[in-house]
């Protein structure tokens, strides 16, 4: 431009006697406008050797038209700490202030950038651009096109919220969750703040213009690949150095370089443990074993005790059944408890083995866990690395001469220690347990042992009968009391009769009290009183007794058949007297007729012979 202008002052010929002319100041692009300009005042003279109206128009041509409030593509002229100078091709470049750039650290001159114009001049004749809302009006376009392609953009971690991080993509504030910065869980959310990121849009409700964002899925995209790169060149045994990636209560996960696996608890060590926390920690680097691993669904099982010699190889060999070992309880279940008495080797001892006594009990009644004990080895099988213990067998067995200590016969105190429906269990001292039957606790019918005795009472038994070989013993209680059917057989005899005592009356019948708890029943039918009505508890009334067994401890009687039995005596008196009176008036009938026909006979004769 400037050498077409050169050349035409110098094509331009010299003219004679010409009034010398002033050369115009030059103005910068940032100071003129050229519609502003007064162009009017050099009418008709010439600048440099050309008309005015030609220099504007040419001035013109080399400007851009400038919309404002529209969307145009610059380039970047300039970039300073503060701020960026973009040319839209206007006649003044535009400033805009560097943080809006803040996304984009790679920004240099020459990049061609999008501008809001928000102001073609200010008052100062400043150009106003603004490259965040050119950003932002473009942004949800930019956000669908990149989630619809899945492409990666690059956003500004702005600051930590609750859950996770605010991302500027496009202008716009995107949700990054904490699950979703990295594989790894994150202790420091802090770090990010203010640095930029690539990031992949995972979702977009267009209702509410609301966008979430992955960083953890362009990682894992490459892990993947990883991945299967590195369980194509697993084998099992092969033994790798790993990084403690994460730690949860049923074991750990090891980092061996793009792809975890899991070190299961039980293989974290020969010894019981509580937690993974007591063997490893956090970013430890250890070295772990193959185990197994599954190339389809990319799972690896670790071991990390395996690389140590297990513990039951350098177990005592003059070990033995019979000896007696000391230990620490590392667990316990109802049925029994685990006792190590090296690290790594445990025995167990069954709740059956910790006390003589047969009555069933869980092993929480005897130990707990950190209890030190001493037993007795019961079994020993090295191959299966399994040993029980026993806990009984250090205390004299109580069933050793139960004859001579409880004869058959003797008198015994004991404490109730169970109650069933077929009898009660009483212990006679530690292991010594024997059962009363319900039919030797009362001499009485009972429906449940409860109604004489609870669990805790002391009664008072005799020893019935032993079984020495499965440690049971028969005991007894009534035999201690005297036997109240003696009496009642007796007093009761069928067919007599005693005024008794309602006890209780239901649908059925009623129950009626005797003597020495024993009890009568009297059914429904023969309840009922001579006027029809029926009884209550509490009434006393005749009863006949029509049944009574001793085997079955029952007595039957009847009300009905004081009365109705009465009845059908006096009837049947009645009728007999009658029958004797009819028979007498028959007789005294017959009499009187047979002496008037005997008269009349004779007094016949006479008339006759007198005739």
């Amino acid at each position: 431009m400037e050498e077409n202008k050169t050349s035409a002052v110098e094509e331009t010929p010299a003219v004679e006697n010409a009034p010398a002319i002033e050369e115009p100041k030059k103005v910068s692009n940032a100071s003129v406008d050229p519609d502003k300009f007064d162009w009017e005042a050099f009418e008709g003279e010439d600048v440099y050797g050309e008309d005015k109206s030609k220099i504007k128009e040419l001035y013109d041509k080399t400007l851009s038209k400038v919309v404002e409030n529209e969307v145009v593509e610059g380039v970047v002229t300039s970039i300073s700490k503060r701020e960026v100078i973009v040319n839209i091709g206007y006649k003044s470049e535009g400033v805009i202030m560097a943080p809006e750039f803040r996304y984009n650290p790679d920004l240099k001159v020459g990049d061609k950038v999008e501008v809001y114009v928000e102001t073609a001049e200010d008052k100062k004749g400043q150009l106003i651009l603004s490259h965040k809302k050119a950003r932002s009006l473009r942004s949800w376009d930019m956000v669908n096109e990149a989630y619809n392609n899945g492409d990666i953009v690059k956003g500004y971690v702005k600051t930590r919220t609750k859950g996770g991080m605010i991302v500027d993509i496009f202008g716009i504030e995107a949700f990054l969750p904490g699950s979703q910065i990295d594989v790894k869980p994150i202790r420091d959310y802090d770090q990010y703040v203010d640095t930029n990121m690539d990031f992949k849009i995972v979702k977009i409700n267009q209702e509410f213009r609301n966008v979430v964002v992955s960083h953890k899925a362009l990682i894992e995209a490459e892990l993947e690949l990883q991945k299967s790169q590195i369980i194509g060149k697993l084998e099992k045994g092969q033994v790798l150095e790993g990084t403690v990636k994460n730690i949860t209560s049923y074991g750990v996960f090891v980092d061996l370089g793009g792809v975890d696996g899991l070190i299961h608890i039980t293989d974290l060590s020969w010894g019981r443990i509580n937690h993974p926390e007591e063997v490893v920690h956090l970013d430890e680097k250890i070295n772990v074993v193959i185990l197994d691993f599954d190339e389809s669904k990319k799972r690896i099982a670790l071991g990390l005790k395996q690389l140590t010699p297990h513990p039951w190889s350098a177990l005592d060999p003059n070990l033995k059944v019979g000896d007696k070992v000391k230990g620490k309880v590392v667990l316990i279940a109802d049925y029994g408890a685990f006792v190590e008495i090296e690290p790594g080797v445990e025995g167990l001892i069954h709740v059956s083995e910790m006390s003589w006594s047969p009555r069933l009990r869980i092993a929480q009644d005897f130990l707990k866990v950190g209890d030190e004990v001493e037993a007795q080895i019961l079994t020993l099988d090295r191959d299966e690395k399994k040993m029980s213990l026993g806990l009984k067998q250090l205390v004299p067995n109580p069933w050793e001469n139960i004859r001579e200590k409880y004869p058959v016969g003797s008198t015994h105190k004991a404490v109730v220690r169970n109650v069933t429906n077929f009898g009660v269990f009483a212990e006679l001292e530690e292991g010594i347990e024997g059962l009363v039957h319900i039919s030797d606790l009362s001499w009485t019918k009972i429906k449940h042992p409860s109604e004489l005795v609870q669990p805790g009472d002391t009664i008072e038994v005799v020893i019935l009968d032993f079984d020495e070989e499965n440690h049971k013993l028969s005991l007894g209680h009534k035999q201690l009391l005297p036997n109240p059917w003696e009496d009642i057989e007796n007093k009761y005899s069928v067919g007599s009769v005693h005024t008794l005592k309602i006890t209780s009356v239901n649908d059925k019948g009623a129950v009626i009290a005797l003597e020495d708890d024993v009890e009568a029943t009297c059914s429904a039918k023969e309840l009922v009183k001579e006027d029809g009505s029926m009884p209550v508890a509490g009434d006393e009334l005749p009863f006949k007794v029509i049944d009574l067994k001793r085997s079955t401890k029952k007595v039957i009687v009847s009300h009905v058949k004081t009365y109705a039995e009465t009845k059908a005596e006096k009837a049947a008196a009645e009728v007999d007297n009658t029958k004797k009176a009819v028979k007498k008036i028959n007789s005294t009938i017959e009499k009187t007729t047979l002496g008037d026909i005997s008269e009349l006979a004779a007094l016949k004769d006479k008339l006759e012979k007198g005739e």
